[in-house]
């Protein structure tokens, strides 16, 4: 896949994303919770910036975005979070999350502002782990979301925080 390019993410491209974050949460169980509005859970309020990749026939294979934090204290007032990270099954093993990763890093040293992510802690996020460690970031803190799985069970979640936000060379 050396056609893929990543860029600013327009408001048309959110339903072209949805074809993808289907077959991730079919797959990967992402979103744990399908979202009742999955274009307002793309794009909600707090929303800051948002980035799509795709492939050289315009076709949408992942999406990044950074929200402002909503939750008060969470972060300092110039943090923001990574957030709704996917890449089509079809398109892994390209270095892609690495790659939408570093344009939300680029964002935030632009905007100097620290960044912030958050993921479920169970064992199918084994590989989400790997590559938040991999590329910087660090786990601070476990905590009990505020919302439930599908099932009804607590869920807990891994905080990363990546206080240094320049980032490092870009991946190829």
């Amino acid at each position: 896949m050396d056609d893929l390019t990543i860029r600013d993410r327009e408001p048309a491209d959110l339903r072209r994303c949805l074809p993808v974050l289907g077959d991730v949460h079919r797959l990967d169980g992402y979103p744990l919770n399908w979202p009742a509005d999955p274009l307002r859970w793309l794009a909600p309020e707090n929303a800051l910036h948002g980035w799509v990749a795709e492939t050289g026939d315009n076709t949408v294979v992942g999406h990044v975005a950074v929200h402002r934090v909503v939750s008060p204290g969470a972060v300092p007032a110039t943090g923001a979070e990574v957030s709704r990270l996917f890449v089509a099954p079809t398109a892994r093993r390209y270095n892609l999350a690495t790659r939408l990763l570093h344009k939300a890093r680029e964002w935030a040293a632009e905007h100097r502002s620290d960044l912030t992510l958050e993921i479920v802690d169970a064992p199918r996020s084994a590989a989400a782990v790997v590559l938040y460690e991999r590329t910087g970031w660090r786990h601070t803190h476990s905590t009990t979301a505020a919302w439930t799985s599908p099932e009804g069970r607590p869920v807990r979640l891994r905080h990363y925080a990546l206080v240094d936000s320049t980032p490092p060379t870009p991946p190829s």
